[in-house]
């Protein structure tokens, strides 16, 4: 008798209490919010990340207090360094647009303040690339590439939420082997 009676207890079971979810999160249709959600997240109980720092600039980009060596473009971000493919810089500065910016739009928490190493000189972008960082709540100096590291290296020392976007003093930096219009 038992054993016939436990199926239809089963199926006819309800939850005692309701989800603790709210439904956004349950429903499959939203799962950018549970990512967005989940990256929010951290381990407080992991060490934090120790400051990079740049310790040497070279003409073809720049030397990490890691020993990491970067040759060509790179983002300096929340403690890491990433290899960074932005349009040629100066002239026209013809392809600078939202998806130059991608990795600061999808970093939590976003930088403070982020300093733009143009290269050897300061090449100042137009002006739709400071509006569009200012409305994301990032404030941008634009500097040469050394100016740009050393204030780089003081503000992180004071411990500001800075990030670093340097183009390398060559302009000629084989980095990439894939060529821009195959890519």
């Amino acid at each position: 008798m038992f054993p016939r009676t436990l199926p239809h207890l089963v199926q006819n079971a309800r939850p005692l209490s309701r989800p603790i979810l709210p439904n956004i999160l349950r429903s499959t249709s939203s799962t950018a919010h549970l990512i967005r959600r989940q990256s929010t997240l951290e381990n407080i109980l992991a060490p934090p990340l120790a400051a990079l720092s740049v310790a040497q600039i070279t003409s073809s980009g720049v030397e990490l207090s890691d020993g990491l060596v970067l040759r060509g473009p790179a983002i300096l971000l929340n403690g890491r360094a990433f290899l960074w493919d932005p349009p040629p810089a100066g002239g026209s500065w013809k392809g600078w647009g939202k998806e130059t910016w991608g990795l600061l739009e999808v970093v939590v928490p976003r930088p403070e303040i982020l300093l733009f190493g143009t290269g050897r000189s300061l090449i100042l972008p137009p002006p739709s690339v400071r509006t569009y960082l200012n409305e994301m709540g990032i404030q941008v100096d634009f500097m040469d590439t050394r100016n740009a590291c050393s204030t780089y290296n003081l503000l992180l020392e004071e411990g500001r939420r800075v990030a670093a976007a340097l183009l390398p003093l060559n302009k000629h930096v084989p980095w990439l082997t894939i060529p821009r219009d195959e890519a």
